[in-house]
């Protein structure tokens, strides 16, 4: 068997909220009951996005929450580096790779065109997808409009059905042509995408298992699309589970300058922060009592079938 490597891969976008703060707890325990390694890497390739200081504000926060990790930008490890915006030359590989195969083909088109095109008489009922138009056109240099992004060609055969294994989700099939049609690997600014950028850093790094937030269970079947393409053959797919999402009382999304929603808040006020791990996991599903190693607990007892699949409320503790 494979040994497991899990990893947790906060974007330093912002303060490290709630929401991302449970799906670090049940990536780290995970780890913990698989007797695995958990690896913490920074996807930061979305410079503009980027506020300055929020990485070592994150990191300061997991270590407050009480997770530890083998791999990171700190520790170092042999799949180093582990911040995106210095693997950048990987993710370019990785295009040229999927070039040699034909996979992929400039795209000038806009997103008002393409919103035009996706919502003609009869296009697909699964919502806005790419129709294709530049396909034809390949890696050819021409005239571009605008600078052009590089989308990935979608297998037309049954490459494009993937199976997706979730421990929370369950299992299903997917065609990644039928549902979003040639998606984009590097954006018009040369800004590489986050559906490449994390699945090539997750084959580099070995990753067995992704847990993370339920807001991202849409990109699985791209992702192992992709994965498939550049993985060697024989090696395993990947294995998902989708924390569900943590919602306001009114069911709204979260947002980060919700009062008590950015773990910075509860530090600031001192807070207990095993009391904060047992109120996010009682909230989920896994009571851990009183005990004073919540982690170690919930790595004990962590069974996915009792995480719900809706999204979830926030625990009183928080909110108060």
């Amino acid at each position: 068997m494979t040994a497991y490597r899990g990893r947790f891969a906060p974007s330093p976008t912002g303060a490290l909220h709630l929401g991302s703060a449970a799906a670090a707890l049940f990536c780290a325990a995970a780890a913990m009951q698989a007797r695995g390694a958990l690896v913490l890497r920074m996807e930061d390739i979305d410079r503009p996005r980027v506020v300055p200081g929020a990485a070592e504000a994150i990191l300061d926060d997991l270590a407050w929450l009480g997770l530890r990790f083998h791999e990171s930008p700190q520790l170092g490890g042999p799949y180093a580096p582990y911040v995106q915006s210095e693997r950048l030359a990987l993710y370019e590989a990785a295009i040229d790779a999927l070039a040699e195969q034909g996979h992929v083909y400039f795209c000038d088109c806009s997103r008002a065109e393409i919103t035009r095109a996706a919502s003609a008489p009869h296009a697909g009922e699964e919502g806005p997808r790419y129709p294709g138009t530049c396909r034809p056109f390949g890696m050819r240099k021409r005239d571009f409009r605008r600078p052009p992004a590089i989308r990935l060609a979608v297998p037309d055969d049954d490459r494009a059905l993937v199976t997706v294994h979730d421990r929370v989700l369950g299992s299903y099939a997917e065609h990644v042509g039928h549902a979003t049609g040639d998606f984009v690997l590097r954006r018009g600014d040369g800004v590489f995408a986050y559906q490449l950028a994390c699945v090539v850093d997750d084959l580099a790094m070995h990753i067995t298992d992704v847990v993370r937030g339920g807001d991202l269970a849409s990109s699985s079947a791209r992702q192992l699309l992709l994965a498939n393409l550049l993985r060697p053959r024989d090696t395993p797919a990947f294995t998902f589970a989708h924390v569900p999402l943590l919602v306001a009382d009114d069911g709204s999304r979260l947002a980060k300058r919700d009062k008590g929603v950015p773990l910075r808040d509860h530090r600031a006020q001192g807070h207990d922060p095993r009391a904060l791990v047992r109120a996010i996991t009682r909230a989920y599903g896994h009571d851990l009592g009183d005990t004073p190693a919540p982690l170690d607990e919930l790595a004990a007892t962590l069974d996915w079938s009792r995480l719900p699949r809706e999204s979830v409320r926030v625990p009183a503790i928080v909110t108060r």
